[in-house]
């Protein structure tokens, strides 16, 4: 039996095999079996926050029993990026879970995997042995929403840095400065752009009260642990000096400051503007940045990361370049994604060209009406239909924002009617639950930098 066969296959990629269908043949198939197995296995991270997911898998008598190993490392896999943790739990099958210790230890993906947690959580990742599998525990911050007061907002990206100033809500001042942070060894280079951008703001307030922040990265209260913007950066300066820096501005100029990841302050802007919670931002740029905002309107411990998490099951799937494992979001949700669709048509681009002139010339054609073009994005809105229904088996989920280069123009709409079409057709539960979105004029202009700035509360 072949597991995942979508009913809508993308146009220029028939191998595609959902996770959100594999999972929903293979539970079938262990109905099937009337012998399932029971499994329980938990993530958790040192604070204490807890995610758990249970359900059967096949007996090791059945003929393609050998699916157990797939159906469980992927969910270990996607519950590490989008959950975090570093402490795993295991009720099930002692073979299973003999597997899931050897691939996080000796495979090169799943060491990528386990090493990243480690840096982000600062202890070793390992399974936790004779203890029972522990209760959920959710743990969410009441960060955000913050108006009131002199606030300056910034966001930190790979090629400029956005700073706001923001009084009661209202920009008064904004401005985006290049800079190259990615490649720079000494870790003032960082702190002076970032002083740079914070005084020229200052300079549009009547006074300061608090500073909110936003940059690419994994950040666990108001750190940094793992991210691209200081790659130059010696490990011991990154320790010493990177590390703090941020909590170091907010007590060099005397106010709270704040700084979480992108995404997540992507999915608050969204939360604010449509006044609804509940959100998934899903930012298809350079890489894939999403972000989550859960019922109560609040920004989770939940890394979030879910460039890293698998969405296809194909063997055929492509490699992300930076894990090497297969099937990750990043392949399917980014400027990658075009870059690697593009040889599956007849569309003259220049193999040559970097990822976002790529884009660019995609782009061109797609103003043309070039059906070839539509293709690509007709392809990416199947990926991202099938895509949010697995996202959905994880996060509770009211409301999608759709954003990024990826999505300007025509080519966003088609990639929202593709993916509405595959939730209709082979998810209609999800289709009446979910709204998809695109950020307005205004919110694309000064709704990230109203969010960041309203991140500190004011005592």
């Amino acid at each position: 039996m072949n597991l995942g066969k979508p009913a809508i296959i993308p146009p220029l990629d028939p191998d595609f095999v959902p996770a959100s269908l594999w999972i929903r043949d293979f539970n079938s198939l262990v109905d099937q079996s009337g012998e399932g197995v029971p499994f329980r296995i938990a993530l958790q991270q040192p604070n204490g926050a807890t995610v758990v997911k249970s359900g059967k898998l096949l007996p090791e008598t059945h003929p393609q029993a050998e699916l157990n190993h797939l159906r469980i490392e992927r969910l270990l896999k996607f519950m590490l990026w989008s959950c975090g943790g570093s402490r795993w739990f295991w009720d099930g099958p002692q073979e299973v879970g003999e597997f899931l210790d050897e691939r996080f230890a000796g495979h090169p993906c799943g060491k990528f995997d386990s090493d990243f947690m480690a840096k982000v959580y600062q202890e070793p990742f390992c399974r936790q042995t004779g203890n029972e599998v522990p209760e959920p525990r959710g743990l969410a911050s009441p960060l955000g929403r913050n108006l009131e007061g002199c606030r300056i907002g910034f966001d930190l990206g790979g090629s400029d840095r956005k700073v706001a100033a923001v009084i009661d809500g209202e920009v008064t001042f904004s401005e985006e400065t290049p800079w190259d942070p990615y490649h720079q060894t000494d870790p003032e280079y960082h702190k002076a752009g970032i002083m740079d951008s914070i005084e020229k703001a200052k300079a549009h307030l009547p006074r300061l009260d608090a500073i909110g922040g936003s940059s690419a990265g994994v950040f666990v209260d108001d750190r940094p642990r793992v991210a691209s913007l200081f790659r130059g950066i010696s490990d011991s300066d990154f320790t010493e000096i990177i590390s703090p820096m941020f909590i170091d501005v907010g007590k060099e100029l005397g106010v709270p400051l704040s700084i979480i990841n992108d995404g997540e302050v992507t999915a608050l802007a969204a939360s604010m503007s449509l006044d609804e919670n509940a959100v998934l931002g899903i930012a298809m740029g350079t890489s894939e940045a999403t972000g989550y905002v859960d019922t109560q309107g609040r920004v989770t411990s939940w890394l979030s990361e879910l460039a890293f998490a698998p969405i296809d099951y194909s063997s055929n799937a492509p490699a992300d370049e930076w894990s090497g494992d297969v099937g990750c979001g990043v392949q399917y949700f980014s400027q990658q994604a075009v870059g690697r669709l593009i040889p599956k048509t007849s569309l003259s681009i220049d193999s040559n060209l970097g990822l976002p002139e790529k884009l660019e010339r995609v782009q061109e054609f797609m103003a043309e009406g070039n059906g070839e073009a539509a293709s690509i994005y007709r392809t990416i809105g199947t990926y991202l239909g099938y895509g949010v229904a697995h996202y959905a088996s994880f996060y509770t989920l009211s409301h999608a924002l759709i954003l990024g280069r990826v999505t300007s123009g025509e080519g966003g709409t088609i990639i929202l009617e593709e993916a509405k079409k595959v939730l209709a057709s082979e998810f209609p539960d999800l289709n009446e639950a979910i709204t998809f979105h695109q950020p307005d004029e205004k919110n694309k202009r000064h709704g990230q930098a109203i969010a960041a700035a309203s991140l500190p509360s004011i005592d």
